[in-house]
């Protein structure tokens, strides 16, 4: 279908900065197209896409401008009501990369404007591929490869780490790819690697490095290193070496919360209450239900204490 260009109020569009793959705007080129614009030259429609937030819509405007940011910005300064623009439907596609495509003008995107736009775009969205990206912003899919290779190590890691998480909370496999929205090939591929994802950690702790000094090495939740920590001991074992005192069974009092344990959460419950619960009433590897999850307490605490949950 092509193009229609319409009248829309220049007050209805914004600059979003999210989605500009430029460092910055240029000023000299918004005056001289002002001067262009009372001398009665007519500019290309500029393009814009309905905001699909519409909580920045209703503070900022219903569109936000994808091409033209200077022409924009020249037909407001010159006191312009209305300006030409198309409203584009980019239905899944990167408005980041879309706009960084059509950057094109007389002053092509510089090679840090590049790789800027194309790390944004990654951060975004790591599920874009390299070739997809080089597409956009016109670079080789190995000149993308080196811009995100940090990146993208980063992500792999972290998925890997939820993977890694979520398995040893005995979630079945069917669940964990579609809690994480990813194909279950792919899943089976990052549980190949689960056998030697521990081992660093491991090997560190077995050098007497510290459960915090380890997590922050190797970029682990605190938790996950503890659940290695413990392993293969007893119950009893596990709470001294955690800190916890145990209490008699029909008494408990705790009036802190071990932020070792779970995320900040309105309500959030000690884990040493849930250590007490699994300590008296459960053993070792038994599965554990949870039908109020919050922040994480009660799944962490099991995972340090060996139960599945």
């Amino acid at each position: 279908m092509k193009d229609i260009s319409t009248k829309i109020q220049t007050s209805d569009i914004f600059f979003d900065e999210s989605i500009y793959p430029r460092e910055n705007i240029d000023h000299r080129r918004i005056s001289i197209f002002a001067e262009n614009i009372r001398d009665g030259f007519k500019f290309e429609p500029i393009q814009v896409q309905i905001c699909p937030d519409s909580d920045l819509a209703a503070k900022k405007g219903r569109y936000r401008i994808l091409d033209g940011v200077h022409r924009w910005s020249a037909y407001k300064n010159t006191g312009q009501i209305e300006i030409d623009a198309i409203v584009k439907n980019l239905n899944k596609i990167d408005p980041l990369l879309y706009a960084a495509k059509l950057a094109i003008g007389p002053k092509q995107l510089t090679e840090a404007e590049t790789k800027n736009t194309a790390r944004r775009a990654f951060q975004t969205n790591p599920r874009l591929t390299s070739s997809e990206i080089g597409k956009a912003v016109g670079r080789s899919r190995q000149a993308v490869d080196s811009y995100i290779a940090d990146l993208r190590a980063t992500t792999l890691l972290d998925l890997d780490l939820k993977i890694f998480h979520l398995n040893q909370l005995g979630i079945p496999q069917d669940r964990i790819a579609k809690r994480l929205g990813i194909p279950r090939r792919t899943l089976s591929d990052h549980l190949a690697k689960m056998p030697d994802l521990a081992n660093p950690p491991n090997s560190d702790l077995l050098k007497g490095f510290t459960i915090p000094q380890v997590a922050q090495k190797h970029d682990w939740p605190e938790f996950l290193v503890w659940a290695q920590a413990l392993k293969e001991k007893d119950d009893y074992t596990r709470f001294k070496e955690l800190n916890w005192g145990i209490r008699t069974w029909d008494l408990w009092n705790f009036t802190d919360c071990d932020k070792r344990f779970g995320d900040e959460w309105p309500g959030r419950i000690p884990a040493q209450l849930i250590a007490h619960i699994l300590y008296f009433f459960s053993k070792q590897n038994d599965l554990i239900f949870d039908p109020m999850a919050g922040g994480g307490v009660c799944a962490d605490t099991c995972l340090a204490m060996g139960r599945r949950c």
